[in-house]
């Protein structure tokens, strides 16, 4: 069974930095896509940045030039790296993932539990 363990969320002034973890535990797949949405209060869940095996990134318009996406594929681990935050940025995080079980010719999403990220002013 595949699990996304998320950590590194918190409170933050404004201009402040963050880095969120999200590593996929279990075996016998390989990772397609790994990537963080968030979800602020009222507002539907959006792309914040992902990354694709083999290297291809995409980052929402809003977080270009201040988040960072890393992907560790050794460790099955996303990292998303938030500096110069701000406090429209407040929301819940939560890292995907499209898995591909071994023999498998399909993909499969996954969600993190999510992660609260506050940023104050």
């Amino acid at each position: 069974q595949v699990q996304l363990v998320e950590s590194g969320g918190g409170l933050v002034q404004s201009g402040g930095s963050l880095r969120l973890s999200c590593a996929a535990s279990g075996s016998g797949f390989s990772i397609n896509v790994m990537g963080w949405y968030s979800q602020a209060p009222g507002k539907q869940r959006e792309l914040v940045a992902a990354v694709i095996s083999g290297g291809r990134i995409n980052y929402a318009d809003s977080v270009k030039g201040r988040f960072t996406i890393s992907r560790d594929d050794a460790k099955n681990t996303v990292y998303l790296q938030m500096n110069s935050l701000k406090p429209e940025d407040t929301a819940v995080y939560y890292c995907n993932a499209d898995i591909v079980p071994y023999g498998s010719r399909g993909a499969f999403r996954y969600w993190g539990q999510g992660t609260q990220v506050t940023v104050s002013s």
